[in-house]
This record gives structure tokens, sequence and C-alpha cells, in this order.
């Protein structure tokens, strides 16, 4: 188990103030860093000039397809050629920062919006006060990484496999949340730079509204202190952003994720 209970007041730096442009760019190359990272042992990084995507074949994540730049039907038609040669199902993630719309190429080259995020930060400035209403477990054995696979589909709805843990929890810090010694949340720190990504934050559907997912985010956030980040970094589903809200992370940019139909 891990304890984060000090008081890190008195040897607590001040974070860098980071432009609003500079936030952006650091968000998205945490998250994709993330799936580049999770990738790697299964050798299913590709880049590209135009665009690079993830893959794990037994896996629903990452499994992601990103342009480089504002897209373009030229480049569309590319990722959808490259696309049919795969037998994985990919999510298209489209950043909405170029105010050009674009996405509508995507939607008109047969494209379906699956969901949105918003992506978050927050400059981590003091350690939050935890209600000690959980326990929590940093994965590092089998017998964990088995829990937290087991009850992560249950809170999201799509599997990261237990061997993916095992491979990657050298490098990602998978997070697991038990109450009474029983799972019932999870979540993902992962650190660039002075940047730390908090991702797949969940509860389990019957220990929902109990306050569990504000002490998850309470306790990663503190971790990430702890570990010497300066800012947090996120993407929201529309039912986790007011508790991020709450906790002071601002509003960046929306991510419209897509699939072919």
């Amino acid at each position: 188990m891990e304890d984060f209970v000090h008081d890190y007041r008195n040897s607590f730096n001040q974070p860098e103030m980071k432009s609003r442009e500079e936030l952006i760019i650091a968000n998205w190359e945490n998250l994709t860093s993330l799936w580049k990272t999770a990738a790697t042992p299964f050798r299913g990084n590709v880049a590209g000039d135009v665009f690079d995507y993830e893959e794990i074949g037994n896996s629903d994540w990452p499994n992601r397809l990103w342009f480089h730049d504002d897209i373009t039907q030229e480049n569309v038609e590319k990722a959808l050629e490259r696309l049919e040669s795969l037998n994985t199902r990919f999510t298209i993630p489209y950043r909405d920062i170029y105010g050009s719309q674009s996405n509508q190429i995507l939607e008109e080259t047969g494209f379906t919006k699956t969901f949105e995020q918003v992506a978050m930060s927050l400059p981590l400035t003091s350690p939050f006060q935890l209600e000690n209403k959980l326990d929590f477990s940093v994965i590092s054995n089998p017998t964990d990484a088995k829990r937290w696979a087991d009850i992560y589909p249950s809170a999201f709805g799509y599997r990261i496999t237990e061997e993916t843990l095992l491979k990657t929890m050298g490098s990602i810090q998978y997070i697991l949340a038990l109450k009474q010694n029983q799972p019932v949340g999870t979540a993902i720190l992962f650190q660039t730079g002075p940047f730390a990504g908090i991702h797949g934050v969940g509860v389990i559907p019957e220990m929902r509204r109990k306050g569990l997912a504000e002490e998850i985010m309470k306790f990663v956030l503190n971790k990430a202190i702890h570990d010497g980040a300066e800012y947090a970094t996120l993407q929201a589903s529309t039912m986790g952003k007011g508790l991020y809200l709450k906790l002071g992370f601002d509003e960046q940019f929306t991510i419209h994720n897509y699939v072919k139909a």
C-alpha cells in the first residue's frame, strides 16, 4: 500500500507558470505519450508523416490514431486506407484547437462521433486533504494487476488487459482504490516532465455517489506532487467534468472522438 499522509507544505516549490498554449501542448503530449508507452511492449507503435497510431491487438486500449496537425480530406483518406487494412477498431481523437471545424471531414467520410472529452489542467500549488475513505495500491504484481483489470470495464465499459499492466507498470503507475480490501476504483498516473497526466479515474457503479471519485483524485494529485510534478493534466468525461472544476481545474479544449461506422 502507498501512504501519502505527509505534509508537503514545508518543502513544496511553487510551479513555474506556463502559458495557455504551453499547457495545451503539454496536455496532448502527455496523452499521446501514454498511448505510445502502453503500446511499446506490444510493438504497436507506428509513426508517420501525417498521423501516428498505437495498437494492442487483444485489448480495447489504447488503439488510437491521431493526426499531427489540422486534418484535410487527403489526410483522412490516407488514414482510412490504413484503418481498412487493420483488424483493430481504432478511435480517432480530434482536437478542436484549429477553429476550422475540419472534423466535418471525418463525419462526411463515414466516421461517427462516439464521445467527447474536455482537456483540463491544474497547477499543483498545495496538497489536498484526504478523508481516509479508501486504501490505495500502486500496481506492482500480477495479483493486483488482475484485480485492477477485472474492475476497470465496469467503471468504463472497455478493457485494459492485465497483460498491458504487467508489461508497462514500470513506466505507467496504475492505482487501485480499495474499501475494506475490496477493489472499488482505478486511476492511471503518467508523468512527462513537470506534467502529471491523470487518466482512468473511475469507480464501479455500485459504489458511485459516495465521494469516492473525489477521494481517488485527491490521492492521485498528492502522489503527483510527491513525485515532483508541477501541473496535472487530464481529459474529462461529461460525468467527471464537474468534479474536476470543483478541484480547481481549468478547461483547455475539447476532444471529439470518432470511430469508423
